[in-house]
């Protein structure tokens, strides 16, 4: 019996239980339902401003890479990554021994068809012109012409087996560091990069860059520095859409205020440009989902209204707007500054 009880005991007690606490989850349901909050905002007087954001990278106006035009062995690489080198400054070699040699035959060779070549002058000196004589000096002025031709190219080939940077900057990669190993003209690479001449570079749509131009002021954030906001001018906008992309864009170069001494800004850095596109001032506007469209009678089928209060009651307000941004609205008739209107 006593077992019995205290089984029963403990059914009532879990019933209770869910009781109450199905009672308390109807009370906080209808509680919250009841207490709905309603979003308002005052109708404001101040500047409105349309902002254009695209995005891009960091890219350098001096950037090239440095290869031999002819194969042959290394014979010194003067540089590794990492290095900074000065423009014209001479960065690796190929052995060179085979071509002077060669240079010194060719010039041989010059010395002899110059010497040919004044023996025929003296030769037909007090000679009668004729087509024939004319044509045996007019050879051998040929003659002469190819050698010292073949001089000029061999001595060409000397010249372009030193490799010389054009710019200065950071040497970012060099494909075959080792002297000694012989190369093709593609497999020696030195990329040389100017920290100097970095820019933003960016990308417009076809329906944005009819927004932008020359000399457009605008403020660059950088992912890398997110805490920071550079600015800066538009220098160009290219005339011709950039290839490889889906649509049709246009490449848009941004130079900004910013000392790259310390290598702070690097290729490839992303990050977004943003315009102010169009401006208004002292304005009274209003978040966008506050003005809503009428659909309701033909007649004010297609008008503007906002939401306010009058007695308790709901009210619509008709109002006419102006220019719009992302988030904001012109109220240019129907709303004074400074009245509560309900989402």
């Amino acid at each position: 019996m006593f077992v019995f009880l205290k089984k029963r005991y403990k059914l009532i007690l879990i019933i209770a239980l869910l009781v109450f606490g199905g009672f308390l989850a109807y009370r906080n349901f209808f509680a919250a339902k009841n207490g709905k909050k309603v979003d308002t905002v005052k109708v404001k007087r101040g500047n409105l401003e349309e902002i254009l954001t695209i995005s891009g990278q960091v890219e350098a106006d001096e950037k090239v890479t440095l290869r031999f035009q002819t194969s042959g062995r290394l014979a010194w690489v003067g540089v590794k990554e990492g290095d900074y080198v000065k423009k014209y400054q001479s960065i690796a070699s190929l052995d060179q021994r085979e071509m002077k040699m060669n240079l010194d035959k060719y010039l041989n060779d010059y010395m002899n068809e110059r010497w040919d070549f004044e023996q025929t002058r003296d030769d037909y000196k007090d000679t009668y012109i004729t087509n024939k004589i004319r044509r045996i000096k007019e050879q051998s002025q040929f003659d002469l012409n190819n050698t010292v031709t073949d001089v000029e190219i061999k001595n060409l080939a000397i010249e372009l087996a030193n490799m010389i940077t054009p710019i200065e900057g950071i040497v970012t990669r060099v494909a075959s560091p080792y002297a000694g190993v012989n190369v093709t003209a593609t497999q020696a690479e030195f990329d040389i990069v100017n920290p100097k001449t970095v820019f933003f570079s960016a990308l417009a749509d076809q329906t944005e860059v009819t927004d932008l131009a020359d000399g457009k002021p605008g403020e660059l954030t950088l992912d890398a520095y997110p805490e920071t906001t550079f600015s800066g001018t538009i220098k160009n906008i290219s005339f011709n859409p950039k290839s490889g992309e889906t649509g049709t864009v246009y490449a848009v170069k941004f130079l900004f205020d910013g000392d790259n001494t310390g290598y702070k800004y690097r290729l490839g850095m992303a990050g977004d440009l943003s315009f102010i596109t169009k401006r208004k001032e002292d304005v009274l506007y209003l978040p966008t989902k506050f003005v809503k469209d009428d659909k309701g009678l033909p007649a004010q089928a297609g008008k503007k209204y906002v939401q306010t209060k009058k007695n308790g009651q709901t009210e619509k307000v008709y109002v006419e707007t102006g220019m719009e941004t992302d988030s904001s609205i012109e109220i240019t008739k129907g709303a004074a500054e400074g009245i509560v209107v309900y989402d």
